[in-house]
């Protein structure tokens, strides 16, 4: 049975433990051709749906750009698509969505849904509570004061 305990990131070394009553030449070599499968299997691993521009470039394909104004929607309606984008910030609420050309018939097809739902929700959002509560002290001082009389009853006993 083995175990990697540390990779480094750069892939220069490797700690590998094997738990083992005696070390041969053989538990040795399965223990780094069972290592060497297992680092192979990760490193072509391509990731999918939403990543960092980074990644998106790092794999080599031509990529095209659109502005989105809400990522957040947007990545609702993609993991149905399953296609590879990423957002770039680039201005105060503005973003830029990358993704590959050669999903461009999904993406078109995911940003006409998109599209859709932004264009159908509702235009007026809901006004957050400090400013309901700030409204409310106005209205309250607008008001005319209610005169408010203290009459002491005292019964006599």
């Amino acid at each position: 049975m083995f175990c990697i305990v540390d990779e480094d990131i750069s892939r220069r070394t490797i700690a590998l433990s094997i738990r083992t009553g005696k070390l041969t030449a053989r538990a040795l070599a399965w223990a780094l051709r069972t290592a060497g499968r297992k680092l192979q299997k990760e490193a072509h691993k391509t990731p999918h749906g939403r990543q960092s521009v980074r990644q998106l470039m790092k794999q080599g394909e031509a990529t095209n750009s659109l502005p989105v104004e809400a990522p957040r929607q947007f990545d609702r309606v993609a993991r149905r698509w399953n296609v590879d984008y990423a957002f770039y910030k680039n201005g105060d609420g503005k973003y830029l969505l990358f993704f590959k050309s050669k999903q461009a018939d999904a993406i078109t097809a995911c940003f006409g849904e998109y599209s859709r739902r932004v264009l159908d929700r509702p235009r007026v959002r809901r006004v957050p509570i400090l400013e309901r509560m700030k409204r409310a002290g106005e209205l309250l001082r607008q008001r005319p004061p209610k005169e408010r009389a203290k009459e002491a009853e005292r019964e006599e006993r």
